[in-house]
């Protein structure tokens, strides 16, 4: 095969399989893998060092990294299952930044250190914020592109 099938082959597209990965899809598979590799090392050796220390931050950012991880799979894997099941997560990742950010304010002795959404992503650039927000709307944008396309 040459490099130019080999291209032909990685871009076409399954029959009945909408892409989510093209224009600013391509960014947020980039940041949504940037953020799993993030969390996911984070927590790990958090949780293999020093649990003992702050168990549910840790908890926290492993399950962050695994809905990280999720997202991620349902963009690359494109599909309206994998469109609505990347909008559920992204939905319940902004739930949980939003939950975990206000109770790290309001009452930060239960976190003796830091989770993925601490401070609404602080330690992040604010990107566990601003990523399942733009998510959301690139989401339904794609859904309404593909509705208008039928």
């Amino acid at each position: 095969m040459t490099s130019g099938e080999a291209e032909v082959a990685v871009t076409q597209e399954k029959p009945g399989r909408a892409r989510l990965i093209s224009g600013p899809g391509i960014v947020l598979v980039w940041l949504y893998g940037v953020m799993v590799v993030g969390a996911v090392s984070r927590s790990a050796y958090q949780i293999a060092t020093e649990f003992d220390r702050a168990p549910l931050a840790y908890a926290l950012s492993a399950v962050a990294g695994v809905v990280y991880g999720f997202i991620t799979y349902t963009l690359v894997r494109g599909g309206e299952t994998a469109r609505k099941a990347a909008l559920v997560c992204c939905v319940a990742e902004l739930v949980g930044v939003l939950t975990v950010g206000t109770w790290t304010l309001v009452e930060p002795s239960a976190f003796p250190d830091a989770t993925v959404w601490s401070d609404f992503g602080m330690g992040y650039v604010f990107i566990p914020v601003l990523l399942p927000l733009s998510a959301i709307y690139w989401l339904r944008k794609a859904r309404a592109q593909q509705g208008d396309a039928a």
